[in-house]
């Protein structure tokens, strides 16, 4: 679907050095194919000066919002132009999305397979009105316009499950500069999905393996909310997630501290408990940590070989 198996354009390419967090990201518009969709759109619109290229006044990849004239508060993002251009750049994106579900979707038909597609939980500057990370890299998300329904829409289209990430994360961790909302971002597109009629299913951005972590898992893998978005309202609750990833298998799982506490998370899940006290669950279930020690120790050996 695009980088990390994520439905997105590459707009901060961490691993590159080029971008690190929480800077804005970059649109990604400039190869031959995306410049002649661009002039094309730009002439049917009678704009044939708005098809020259992506925004000149959107900053670089380490940039924050207000330092630039696009993602300002104010900004030209909600210009005449800027609406065209993210429109386009938005359904760009989508159409690769359908191309790419759509041919699985022809693939596995009548298997009984599960697909599932992944979108990024991009939650940095969240909190601005123009969300710029989410609009560099394809989600043409801001305070005043859902840009998660039209992708849950194309997912619901071809009957495949939308897997979502940051489900770990809580606002209160998250720095006060960069104006994050995990919360917030994971709340709406579940309320995007289920208008959309789509399954959901999720998954842990980074690898974490405290308390605190799993119990925010379990608690956002349920999630209650009225449509307004009202997560105080009981009357109205959302389908639990279809399926989780935890990532990730590795030594620090197999740690005694670490196993000892992801033995009730996993039961947990399960069992669809939310609110049972984990210091007492981890100790009731350290007899069955003592005795699986050895199968313990066995897989983090062959992590090894």
């Amino acid at each position: 679907m695009g980088p990390a198996g994520e439905l997105r354009y590459p707009s901060y390419p961490e691993s590159e050095g080029k971008w690190r967090f929480p800077g804005i990201g970059e649109f990604q518009c400039y190869d031959k194919y995306m410049m002649a969709s661009l002039r094309a759109s730009a002439h049917s619109q009678g704009k044939p000066h708005w098809g020259f290229g992506g925004p000149h006044d959107a900053g670089n990849y380490n940039q924050m919002p207000e330092e630039t004239g696009f993602f300002q508060r104010d900004g030209s993002w909600q210009s005449e132009y800027g609406q065209f251009f993210l429109e386009w750049y938005s359904q760009m994106l989508i159409a690769h999305g359908e191309g790419v579900l759509a041919a699985a979707a022809g693939i596995f038909c009548g298997t009984g397979v599960t697909i599932s597609g992944k979108v990024a939980g991009i939650h940095w500057h969240y909190g601005t009105r123009s969300h710029a990370a989410e609009l560099t890299a394809g989600y043409y998300n801001t305070r005043s316009r859902d840009g998660y329904l039209p992708i849950a829409q194309m997912f619901a289209k071809h009957s495949v499950t939308l897997n979502f990430t940051c489900i770990e994360m809580r606002d209160v961790e998250q720095p006060a500069q960069a104006l994050c909302s995990p919360e917030h971002l994971v709340r709406q597109v579940a309320l995007a999905s289920r208008k959309a009629g789509v399954r959901m299913a999720g998954e842990n951005a980074l690898p974490r393996f405290d308390e605190g972590a799993h119990h925010q898992i379990v608690q956002k893998s349920r999630l209650q909310m009225s449509e307004k978005g009202d997560n105080t309202a009981t009357h109205e609750e959302l389908e639990p997630l279809s399926a989780f990833t935890f990532l990730r298998m590795g030594e620090s799982l197999f740690r005694s501290e670490n196993w000892s506490l992801f033995v009730p998370f996993v039961r947990h899940m399960e069992e669809g408990r939310t609110f049972h006290p984990w210091e007492e669950e981890a100790r009731t279930v350290e007899i069955r940590v003592h005795a699986t020690r050895p199968l313990v120790q066995e897989a983090a050996s062959l992590m090894y070989h």
